[in-house]
């Protein structure tokens, strides 16, 4: 076996692992999602329950920060190391302000009175509470990944020919970006 038919079984293994993941999680998530439709019914869900706007500010920032990764990957493949690392560090920066925007929206859910735990809470926003704090414990994932692939770009293990921690590191951001705007229009459309 040669190098390179060692090289291309490596980076199909670990994709394979990572879509794996991303099925695991896509099955999380569907499964969240069916128990909070099931859950509509109750009594004491809320009917009237407005999505905060930070939530629309965070899901334009996941959008472009899928822009920026996805041209990292393209000005590496052409050996642009310069603007490879800026838009590594501006995903990450945009990832960053996506979860301070999610921290900002659950503030503005408890403005209007609403609590996600305890004696005042009730099940709408305990819902969603979940829901949005298992999506960023994966984004926390995607962002020690961008640090990794950070890391190694500066330590010049990424070129044209090596791509592949950008790709997987890609692959997985753009899954997380796919997955906030699923879960973002099923929380805004569906009452």
């Amino acid at each position: 076996m040669t190098v390179q038919e060692y090289n291309e079984r490596k980076a199909q293994s670990y994709k394979l692992l990572l879509w794996f993941a991303m099925i695991s999680m896509v099955m999380m998530f569907a499964g969240l999602t069916s128990a909070y439709v099931v859950s509509t019914s109750r009594k004491d869900w809320l009917k009237e329950f407005d999505m905060p706007i930070a939530f629309v500010w965070s899901t334009v920032l996941i959008i472009i920060s899928s822009i920026t990764i996805h041209l990292a990957l393209s000005f590496i493949k052409k050996n642009d190391q310069t603007k490879t690392g800026l838009l590594l560090w501006i995903t990450l920066l945009l990832g960053i302000g996506f979860v301070f925007t999610q921290f900002l929206g659950f503030g503005q859910i408890i403005e209007n009175g609403y609590f996600f735990t305890g004696s005042e809470s009730n099940v709408t926003t305990s819902f969603l509470y979940i829901i949005v704090i298992l999506h960023m414990v994966h984004l926390f994932g995607g962002l020690i990944a961008l640090l990794f692939v950070i890391y190694n770009h500066y330590k010049q293990k990424y070129n044209s020919t090596q791509t592949l921690g950008i790709e997987l590191a890609a692959m997985f951001w753009h899954f997380l970006d796919f997955l906030w705007i699923l879960l973002f229009l099923f929380f805004y459309f569906y009452e």
